[in-house]
């Protein structure tokens, strides 16, 4: 089906960076730079500058990124690491990977993130760490998190996937804990041509020990100095990330602009609660990796939608705790519950016009019988 406003749109964004992007694939294969070469290098030097900390680690993807982290720092059988259920799976999945227990607390109603007067209930002898989300663009409250983080002595790992530029009282998200962890999926604000990921942190340690993570824990080819992965982001990729976070800062304002005009249009519409508005707290900088509402009858304005030519995305329609084959029945989280049944992405990409998030607008607002 042809969308007239489709959720994402890769072939646009490709074509938009054609030239640039095309000479960089060109040069990689024509030199034969594969595996760890020098857009490897680059791409980590100019991503720990962007958010501001000493070391950057280029990764297959964002779920072996929080599995790295957890393992440098010595998370395994027995330990305990709180997070949250409103989150994709992998956040959970590496804390399993690392055959540690993960403890599941509930996020607030108004953004979605960790409700942080919910996590020293959750905190017993046996708690060594926490993985805060940032979801949709948007930071969870640092401030408090790391007030609690220090109290009882827990390490922090900050699950960055979908708020990469996002701030908190003026600091980049991703420099806050011991490690912060990142996703380029295409989908993603910064998104390559298949998977990868990244690892950021400002200690030395966790820095040399994920580089040997990463790669069958070789110090160099003749030394092998642990049993490790493979994990490394390629250097094709690499090479397409370089190309596109030169455009990050620009992107990232146009879809905090293109946030003002769904809040705006929406806001006269009780039937849908929107996202918190890019300047309604200066506390936060949001980059709006997805634009979610809740909605009431949202599977009915689904599929409403659908057959008006717009594409959305009801991602988790069943409570992460609620999945029967991963064993996380025992947590009771009303409020993430509660969302699994009213919440739906709307289109949001830079290249999306003005026109099409209007009328993305005046469809939902006739679904709920406005004239428009």
């Amino acid at each position: 089906m042809k969308y007239k406003v489709p959720f994402v749109n890769y072939p646009l964004q490709y074509h938009n960076l054609k030239p640039e992007i095309d000479k960089a694939i060109r040069r990689v294969l024509e030199r034969g730079d594969l595996i760890l070469r020098k857009d490897v290098e680059e791409f980590e030097k100019r991503l720990s500058s962007f958010l501001g900390v000493k070391y950057a680690v280029g990764l297959s993807n964002g779920t072996d990124a929080i599995i790295f982290a957890l393992k440098a720092i010595g998370i395994g059988r027995g330990d305990e690491v709180i997070t949250v259920s409103h989150t994709f799976v992998a956040t959970v999945a590496a804390i399993v990977h690392c055959q540690a227990k993960p403890v599941l607390i509930d996020v607030k109603e108004d953004d979605y993130t960790m409700d942080m007067d919910r996590l020293e209930e959750a905190i017993t002898s046996n708690t060594k760490a926490i993985i805060p989300v940032h979801l949709n663009g948007r930071s969870c409250d640092m401030q408090k998190l790391l007030r609690v983080a220090k109290k009882y002595n827990l390490a922090v790992i900050e699950d960055s996937a979908q708020a990469l530029g996002a701030r908190f009282k003026g600091r980049m998200i991703g420099s806050f804990g011991v490690a912060s962890t990142f996703s380029f999926y295409p989908a993603k604000i910064l998104g390559c041509f298949g998977d990868g990921g990244a690892l950021a942190t400002n200690s030395k340690k966790i820095y040399q020990e994920v580089l040997l993570l990463r790669d069958h824990g070789q110090k160099t080819k003749t030394n092998i100095v642990r049993y490790g992965f493979t994990g490394r982001l390629d250097n094709l990729q690499a090479a397409v990330l370089n190309i596109k976070i030169k455009y990050l800062p620009k992107w990232i304002e146009r879809r905090r602009k293109l946030a003002v005009i769904y809040n705006e249009g929406l806001r006269d519409c009780p039937e849908v609660k929107l996202p918190p508005s890019p300047c309604s707290d200066n506390s936060y900088y949001d980059v709006y990796q997805n634009y979610v509402i809740r909605a009431k009858k949202r599977d009915a304005l689904f599929k409403y939608l659908k057959s008006k030519g717009v594409e959305c995305l009801i991602k988790d329609p069943i409570a992460l705790h609620h999945q029967k084959g991963l064993n996380l029945y025992k947590f009771r989280l009303p409020v993430s519950e509660k969302l699994a049944r009213e919440v739906i992405s709307l289109p949001m990409y830079p290249e999306l016009k003005e026109t099409q998030v209007e009328y993305v607008i005046k469809t939902i607002k006739k679904f709920y019988g406005y004239r428009v």
